[in-house]
């Protein structure tokens, strides 16, 4: 199976351009973010056309997420466990919860489209949201990991963080002043790593391969991004993952996303192969 995540940026403005790639690179599942639609404005027919059942999730021209995929999705969820709210201006339990994530199942994986809060800036409100949003998103994956370890289970979108200096190399983005890069959404990242993931990518991608660069000061160009949009794995789907890439070549051309896709492939079991395969796929 071929998984990818992408963040569209506007998925009315590109889904030609999505779905040709999508036929292209023969993927499978498609996680989007930064849809800007509700479901109903999304272009299904376009997907449709070239064999893809959509679910999506939006509320608004901001933010939103999808999921593409050629096999059937079932279990389909709107948020995960926990998922904070948010409206600025104001704080208490009960705010709006954002279109920032989808959960669904294709083919016994389960698979999340997620787009993480920004932060906007180290003093905004939006800042603590997102880490309190991450920590909500731990202590939901370290729950499902453990409750099914045998369960290929992953989570794949737009972090919005850049894990390591190696994954930031934007010189406007600087530690102590930015978001992406301060200390706290580091620690958050790597603590979302130890609720049971892995990222099967970045030991099949050369280091310095970055997955977003800003439309300004010909950042493209300079090489000047950023690896902020991941894949992470449970250990089941982790180690069926045989090849990854980071596909740079979709920030060239006409009107590209500021992001480009990571994608991974698989080879899960099935009911012909039981004898071959690990006790986890069994």
């Amino acid at each position: 199976m071929r998984i990818a995540t992408w963040n569209v940026n506007s998925i009315r403005t590109r889904h030609a351009r999505v779905v040709d790639w999508l036929v292209r690179e023969d993927v499978d599942v498609l996680a989007m973010q930064e849809i800007k639609c509700k479901p109903e404005q999304f272009p299904h027919a376009a997907f449709e056309a070239a064999g893809y059942e959509v679910v999506a999730h939006g509320l608004n021209q901001w933010n939103g997420v999808a999921i593409a995929s050629r096999h059937p999705i079932a279990d389909v969820e709107t948020h995960f466990p926990g998922q904070p709210g948010f409206l600025k201006g104001h704080e208490g339990p009960d705010l709006p919860i954002e279109a920032r994530a989808l959960g669904a199942t294709v083919e016994g994986v389960r698979l999340w489209s997620l787009y993480v809060p920004n932060g906007r800036s180290l003093g905004d409100p939006h800042y603590t949201y997102k880490l309190d949003w991450l920590a909500a998103l731990t202590a939901y994956t370290r729950t499902e990991t453990q409750a099914h370890p045998e369960r290929p289970f992953a989570l794949m979108g737009d972090f919005n963080i850049a894990p390591t200096d190696l994954d930031n190399g934007d010189p406007m983005v600087v530690e102590g002043v930015s978001t992406h890069v301060s200390p706290a959404e580091r620690e958050a990242f790597f603590t979302l790593l130890d609720a049971g993931l892995t990222d099967p990518v970045r030991p099949r991608v050369p280091e310095g391969l970055y997955t977003y660069w800003d439309y300004q000061q010909l950042r493209f160009p300079r090489n000047e991004g950023m690896r902020i949009d991941f894949i992470l794995g449970s250990a089941a789907f982790s180690e069926a993952v045989t090849d990854a890439s980071i596909h740079r070549n979709e920030r060239k051309g006409e009107a590209p996303s500021d992001h480009v896709p990571v994608l991974v492939d698989l080879t899960l079991g099935d009911a012909d192969d039981e004898g071959d395969l690990p006790m986890i796929f069994g």
